[in-house]
């Protein structure tokens, strides 16, 4: 399994999460052994100049903080782009530490194709109108090494146009939308083909005292003999035994019979963060 996330340039230098996840990548509760990131960088946030957007020459500098290799390729060169994802994969499956491939490419549109960049970026745009699309400068590259010839690069594309179009005249016959189809794949498990869910009851969660007492007196004592604790830790333990023989719980004893009846049935049970170390929780 490769974890592959994408990214876009704007939201890889400004959301927070981003960082976080980097901070994250390297902890061994928390790593998927290498995340392979590809930034579309599009060199616009929306109508926003990188300069007006990030302290940072590029939108990528933010994984420097694991020392994580940044391979910055023209889109508009396909071969350099495949050849970097590999060697972005091997890194991956190598080291097992994340890799970001920076895509440096443009929009030929506004932001999600309605908004009018002439508006913000006419400069940039104008170069832009000018700019062969990839896919021609590219098929022009092919012919005049003689890998394809013109009538064979015409059939591609028809080829591909005609799937779009059966697929365009195929959804005119769908008369009815079902929105929860496109937000989300349900689980089989929970709901039924319609979105119903399956069941609105639960199997009782409840224990019996005698399993409650059990889990209460092994949250209470200490598995080692002759063995020194903190006193402070000894008192604490004292206090809940007495608890539970007076058949009462507060909120931590309850915490801890609820986790201590998931590991007796066997449930595996993974507790991070915060104070988890020490036993707050």
């Amino acid at each position: 399994v490769m974890s592959i996330l994408l990214h876009g340039d704007a939201a890889f230098a400004g959301q927070g999460i981003v960082y976080e996840t980097f901070h994250l990548s390297d902890l061994p509760s928390y790593t998927t052994h290498g995340t392979v990131h590809v930034v579309v960088n599009n060199q616009i946030g929306f109508t926003t100049d990188p300069r007006m957007a990030r302290s940072s020459p590029y939108p990528t500098d933010v994984a420097r903080v694991v020392n994580a290799p940044i391979f910055h390729v023209n889109a508009d060169d396909p071969e350099a782009v495949v050849y970097v994802c590999n060697v972005a994969a091997e890194w991956r499956s190598t080291f097992h530490k994340d890799v970001v491939v920076d895509l440096v490419c443009y929009r030929r549109n506004g932001h999600n194709e309605m908004d009018e960049p002439m508006f913000t970026q006419p400069l940039m745009y104008k170069q832009i109108r000018k700019q062969k699309p990839v896919l021609q400068k590219y098929a022009e590259l092919l012919i005049s090494q003689g890998v394809v010839n013109q009538p064979e690069y015409e059939e591609e594309i028809a080829k591909y146009d005609k799937i779009c179009e059966e697929a365009h005249a195929r959804s005119k016959d769908e008369k009815i939308l079902h929105i929860k189809h496109w937000l989300d794949s349900p689980w089989p498990g929970f709901f039924t083909l319609d979105g119903q869910p399956r069941s609105m009851s639960c199997p009782s969660t409840g224990l019996n005292e005698e399993d409650l007492t059990h889990i209460g007196q092994v949250a209470s004592s200490v598995p080692v003999e002759d063995f020194t604790i903190h006193g402070g830790l000894s008192r604490i333990l004292k206090t809940r035994g007495e608890l539970v023989k007076s058949r009462t719980v507060d909120w931590a004893l309850a915490e801890y019979m609820a986790f201590g009846s998931l590991l007796k049935e066997g449930i595996h049970i993974r507790l991070s963060g915060q104070d988890v170390e020490r036993g707050t929780f």
